[in-house]
């Protein structure tokens, strides 16, 4: 529970970006990727990120490249329309609950310390329609969403 709203299956671990998926020291991390599928619907699945470079107890992942970042505060209430991602991009949450929302019913909820890669674009020479692409965001609680977008 964060401010009394049931989370789902988020456990927010103290500024961990990212959780290993057993307690012990991993050679990768998971992370959720929200992307277009075929049919041009967004869809999540789930990857791992190798931890290949550093040290036992600084263990990184490869370095990848970043075009820049944003800062972003949505207030309590904030709920988007469908919508797809216009530049592929990380979306970290660094305070409040933010739940994603897909066209075939499904949601995810990310909280503290939890990021997604966004990467859920129009299809090439496809018009959007709302009932068919993207997704919705929201905020969830009585704490405003701050969040972080790194552009890929």
């Amino acid at each position: 529970m964060m401010d009394g709203v049931d989370m789902g299956p988020i456990v927010p671990k103290a500024n961990a970006l990212f959780v290993p998926q057993t307690p012990t020291m991993s050679s990768e991390l998971t992370h959720a990727i929200l992307f277009t599928d075929t049919a041009g619907r967004a869809r999540f699945r789930d990857e791992a990120i190798a931890l290949s470079e550093g040290s036992p107890q600084a263990q990184l992942s490869p370095l990848a490249a970043s075009a820049g970042y944003q800062w972003r505060m949505s207030p309590v209430g904030f709920r988007s329309d469908f919508h797809c991602t216009t530049t592929p991009q990380w979306l970290v949450v660094l305070s409040g609950c933010m739940e994603i929302g897909l066209q075939d019913g499904s949601t995810r909820r990310f909280g503290p310390g939890q990021a997604f890669y966004s990467n859920d674009t129009l299809p090439a020479g496809q018009t959007f329609d709302p009932q068919v692409h993207g997704h919705w965001s929201r905020q969830v609680g009585d704490e405003p969403l701050v969040t972080l977008f790194v552009r890929t």
